[in-house]
């Protein structure tokens, strides 16, 4: 298999339901996270080299090297103290059951918030082991301490998680994750508004992203909210938006991420609560946990195996060619040069494999675009097509038409099934009798292409 295959997938077509539905055919799930890493951040007491720098009242501040930081960590304190159940009381009031990612050692340090996180029902997933920074960790060092957060996750809350987003992650800790086959679904992603199968080592994980926009985070971070009716303005935006998209056939998810420390105090609750009040104005508005959307995903939209099974991207040099040598007709060269490309997931479906056929076309030279054109059979060599756009009164003045054309043009006169349903042919012809030989040669590349579409679509 040809090794130039780009990974990322910027389409997210493939292997997707094309409609979704979520529960009592809601408008949109609304789905909230907090964020609980209170008493588990960067600290000297904790055994790290430096204290904590990031999303706190301090803006930019930076971590103090084997010194403990009296402010940032009285800032951490307030939201396991006072935030936590400021949030906790306005949740538990409006009955909407939330997800936690709990790093693993602050809920250690954290019984009585854990003991309120289960009486409320609320979902405790796994946040690591430690609130920091993965980036730097060898493969080794984060898949122990990965299996360090499931275990000590166990002991405290009861049960092992069944969600999981690191947050801080490095580019192997979604794999990492996968590895241990532990959860039901990894939320380290913000590709999307709906869950996606993400395959590591040919077995399907749930993936269900998360949001850094619709974030209290931003709080703490220059160019983000400065104000409570600022956070509020943004949720609601995001809400009419997506509930808009759910009103016209395309429902979609809302996360919204917040943190103890930061939604917690009283200066930017009320923004919380007034979007509460707002989104349960309406009646057809799905508020889950994250576990409850993994579990309707997994019975209602399971990983589509015969699909994946049929990747273009993982077909060999041989097989490739052999199935989409003719999509444009003698072309086969096509199909070569085509395969050579940095194919990737955005093109396994029809429009994606299309486009990279047509570069490979139209980077050919004119003399070799030309013989294909001069080879490849027209519209008339097309009986039913012919016949079903034609009126028998008009195919012979048709025929002698695309005979002139041929003679003039030095190709047969071509048309694809779309156009053609679309058109008079006869008018279409003699307008471009009247072309010159470069810009009829553009056309008649045009409707090849067309075809080759419409061949593509049958084939994938």
């Amino acid at each position: 298999m040809n090794t130039n295959r780009y990974p990322r997938d910027l389409s997210g077509k493939f292997c997707q339901p094309k409609q979704i539905k979520w529960p009592n055919s809601a408008k949109i799930a609304v789905q909230f996270v907090l964020n609980y890493e209170e008493g588990g951040e960067n600290c000297l007491l904790h055994g790290d080299a430096q204290s904590e720098g990031f999303l706190s009242e301090i803006i930019n501040a930076v971590p103090w090297p084997n010194q403990r930081h009296w402010n940032m960590e009285s800032i951490y304190e307030y939201g396991a103290r006072a935030g936590f159940w400021r949030i906790y009381n306005l949740f538990t009031h409006h009955s909407i059951p939330i997800t936690v990612y709990g790093i693993a050692t602050a809920l250690a340090r954290s019984p009585e918030q854990v003991h309120a996180m289960k009486l409320a029902d609320w979902e405790i997933a796994s946040h690591g082991l430690k609130w920091i920074e993965h980036k730097d960790l060898s493969q080794h060092e984060e898949e122990e301490l990965i299996k360090r957060a499931i275990e000590l996750h166990s002991s405290v809350t009861g049960a092992p998680p069944k969600g999981w987003y690191t947050g801080r992650a490095s580019m192997n800790s979604v794999e990492l994750v996968c590895k241990q086959n532990t959860v039901d679904y990894i939320s380290d992603s913000y590709a999307d508004d709906l869950p996606y199968w993400h395959i590591y080592r040919k077995k399907p994980h749930l993936i269900i992203p998360y949001t850094l926009d619709a974030n209290d985070m931003r709080f703490a971070n220059t160019q983000g909210f400065n104000s409570g009716d600022q956070f509020f303005t943004y949720l609601k935006d995001s809400f009419d938006c997506l509930y808009r998209e759910g009103e016209n056939g395309s429902p979609k998810m809302l996360s919204i991420g917040l943190h103890c420390r930061i939604i917690g105090r009283p200066g930017r609750i009320e923004s919380l609560n007034k979007f509460l009040r707002y989104i349960q104005s309406f009646k057809d508005v799905w508020c889950p946990r994250r576990i409850d959307i993994s579990d309707y995903w997994h019975l209602n939209y399971p990983f589509d195996i015969e699909t994946w099974q049929s990747r273009v991207t993982v077909l060999s040099k041989s097989d490739f060619i052999t199935k989409f040598s003719n999509v444009f007709e003698n072309g086969s060269w096509i199909a070569q040069e085509a395969f050579n490309l940095e194919l990737g997931p955005s093109h396994n479906t029809s429009i994606g494999l299309h486009n990279a056929l047509c570069r490979a076309f139209r980077s050919a030279s004119l003399e070799k675009r030309k013989n294909l054109l001069e080879a490849q059979s027209g519209f008339f060599d097309n009986p039913s097509l012919f016949e079903k756009c034609l009126a028998k009164k008009n195919q012979d003045l048709a025929k002698t038409l695309a005979l002139e054309y041929a003679k003039k043009f030095g190709f047969e006169y071509t048309l694809s099934e779309t156009d053609a349903t679309n058109c008079d042919v006869v008018e279409n012809i003699k307008e471009r009798l009247l072309n010159d030989f470069e810009t009829e040669f553009a056309n008649c590349c045009n409707q090849t292409e067309k075809i080759a579409l419409e061949k593509l679509s049958k084939l994938i």
